[in-house]
């Protein structure tokens, strides 16, 4: 990717922070470990409902926490949260562990200062491999896990193993295989390490992590992603929700606005991540959260 195509694409993909936002809605800049992020406040927040951490998309080479508050500001108006926008350090300036590094610094100073059972995540796209790289990356480290997480069309496999990465360029009209490729070469150059837990999380043990709501459209080519992961993590005891919605493409929940489709999956979203903040922890988070405190 040169360096005239990708400041061309930052510049298109920062059109998406322009989207309309919930009436009453106000952005201001913060940091959360050391990371800058945007904290995103709707009129009908309570700081004592929880907090959200979202992870925008943009295939870990573009997006900014600015792009992230549509989506960010949706899910916080309906659900009553505190939430945040990180801005992660992207490639190829910055490439793999970068993104993670920074998502975990957030995510451990969010849980010392909060209680994860109080805490939920939230992510499109690489931001949805993110989070599901930041719940791998807290459990090595011996972080407690947040109560629940959602994705949108999450990329979670940078080893690029889906059939539909080819079985569905035909209807995608977004991305195709080689553009997919494109974005993996640039946060991983030389391959290296796509085959990692961190990187590919759709290949880890995933036990332990927090109920899943995982949503995509069945016009990608990252559909598979989403399948393959909901798959694995039912077979790893991990409570997970998969959503497909035909005919949709990449992160359809953009036009929450204007498309019935993605109102709907936003509200089924909302809704997922007030359950999950609404249930006691079972003996074993306790446990967790008592030794982490």
């Amino acid at each position: 990717m040169d360096q005239r195509s990708l400041a061309e694409l930052r510049n298109f993909y920062a059109s998406f922070g322009l989207l309309p936002l919930p009436d009453g809605t106000n952005v201001s800049e913060t940091a959360l470990g050391g990371v800058p992020a945007l904290e995103v406040a709707v009129p009908s927040a309570d700081a004592d409902a929880g907090t959200l951490l979202y992870l925008h998309g943009g295939g870990y080479v573009i997006g900014t926490a600015r792009t992230g508050v549509p989506l960010t500001a949706a899910l916080a108006a309906g659900t009553g949260l505190r939430a945040l926008s990180l801005d992660y350090r992207l490639a190829p300036e910055h490439v793999f562990p970068a993104a993670v590094d920074d998502a975990l610094a957030a995510y451990r100073a969010l849980v010392d200062d909060t209680d994860p059972a109080r805490v939920v995540l939230a992510g499109d796209s690489a931001g949805g491999g993110l989070a599901l790289a930041t719940l791998l990356a807290a459990r090595d480290a011996g972080l407690p896990q947040p109560a629940g997480v959602v994705t949108f069309s999450g990329w979670f496999d940078l080893t690029l193993s889906g059939a539909s990465l080819t079985g569905k360029e035909s209807v995608d009209p977004v991305f195709d295989a080689a553009d997919i490729r494109e974005y993996a070469d640039a946060y991983l150059p030389d391959g290296a390490g796509a085959g990692g837990l961190l990187a590919s999380p759709l290949l880890a043990d995933l036990r332990g992590l927090p109920p899943l709501l995982l949503q995509v459209g069945s016009h990608e080519v990252l559909l598979d992603d989403s399948t393959g992961l909901a798959a694995r993590a039912a077979a790893a005891d991990v409570e997970v929700a998969l959503e497909v919605y035909p005919g949709s493409a990449h992160v359809f929940q953009h036009q929450h606005a204007t498309e019935p489709t993605a109102a709907r999956a936003l509200a089924r979203a909302a809704a997922f991540l007030v359950h999950r903040l609404e249930q006691d922890p079972g003996p074993a988070d306790q446990t967790t959260r008592s030794a982490h405190v």
